[in-house]
């Protein structure tokens, strides 16, 4: 592992707020992070990019609808048993202290109560799909239940993260085309190697709280290559996209989204290049932009395809 170096900032302005105070339904929203939009965004973009690719096009109503909703449930339930696994690590962190579990204000036995709760609406979803998706399903439950363990056994859980996250494309692909290909599986290594990228910028703001609780991850595994490690990926991802856009035939817009998806990731690496924590934290909540560029090149590109065989 790269040895740490004073490039690191040791000393971090806080970037959360004190502990709230709220009734039992807020503390059950807060535990959800249904105040942060961000993580279902972050979720939600490669979904549609599963599904309008499967589709090519605009997928069913039915479909949209569904795994629509369900990437709110599941980045829910994926929160609860996140704070779960930390409840004796976010009290030492300054950034996840005030979570409802870390604070005290939900036990962990509710958590887990809301979390089977979540899960089960998840899966009464997932069956108005079909057979091959629900199978898929069981998998993506398996990454998601597993991940917040990762940090104590691994210094990658960046990308068991992106796996959990991910799962979600394959599935989403599977119930509009009926099955999965090469298309499916490009799209979701771009989507692992897109969160493992983002996470570890998230991973960067809590890295000197995390090495005194003994926690893992991509941040410290980096050290002082981080920043290298992070374009690194980043670009690799971007060449699974170009490689999708070639396999589903996509069009100019496609590649203008991706190109200003390139952008907008070039300015979240201009504000970690000191590795201020405050900064990596702003620019991990830029990132679901970058997604969501992609995915309105992707409809456009679809669009204009569809009007142009639509003409006499």
């Amino acid at each position: 592992m790269p040895k740490q170096s004073h490039a690191v900032p040791s000393s971090r302005p806080s970037v959360a707020p004190a502990v709230v105070r709220a009734p039992r339904w807020q503390q059950y929203a807060l535990l959800m992070r249904l105040d942060k939009p961000i993580g279902w965004l972050l979720l939600l973009w490669p979904t549609w990019w599963g599904l309008w690719a499967a589709a090519r096009g605009v997928p069913s109503w039915k479909n949209l609808i569904i795994f629509s909703i369900g990437v709110i449930l599941m980045r829910s339930a994926g929160c609860v048993i996140n704070d779960y696994a930390d409840r004796k690590l976010d009290p030492q962190v300054a950034r996840t202290r005030q979570r409802p579990i870390a604070s005290g204000q939900v036990s962990p036995r509710e958590a887990l109560l809301l979390f089977a709760a979540l899960m089960v609406l998840a899966f009464l979803l997932v069956c108005l799909t079909d057979l091959l998706t629900i199978e898929l399903a069981f998998v993506g439950a398996a990454l998601a239940i597993v991940y917040p363990f990762m940090k104590r056994v691994t210094f990658m859980p960046q990308l068991w993260l992106g796996a959990a996250f991910g799962w979600a494309v394959p599935m989403a692909y599977a119930a509009e085309s009926g099955g999965v290909d090469r298309i499916a599986a490009l799209l979701f290594l771009g989507n692992v190697l897109w969160s493992t990228a983002y996470d570890t910028i998230y991973a960067m703001v809590d890295r000197d709280d995390d090495l005194k609780a003994g926690a893992k991850s991509t941040a410290i595994l980096f050290g002082d290559l981080d920043l290298i490690a992070i374009a690194i990926i980043h670009v690799t991802f971007l060449v699974c996209m170009v490689f999708a856009g070639q396999q589903l035939g996509l069009g100019w817009p496609f590649y203008l989204g991706l190109g200003l998806a390139t952008l907008w990731i070039g300015l979240q690496h201009w504000l970690i290049r000191k590795r201020d924590p405050a900064a990596c934290f702003r620019a991990f909540r830029l990132s679901h932009w970058a997604g969501a560029l992609i995915f309105l090149g992707m409809a456009v590109s679809f669009a204009l395809d569809l009007a142009n065989a639509a003409k006499p």
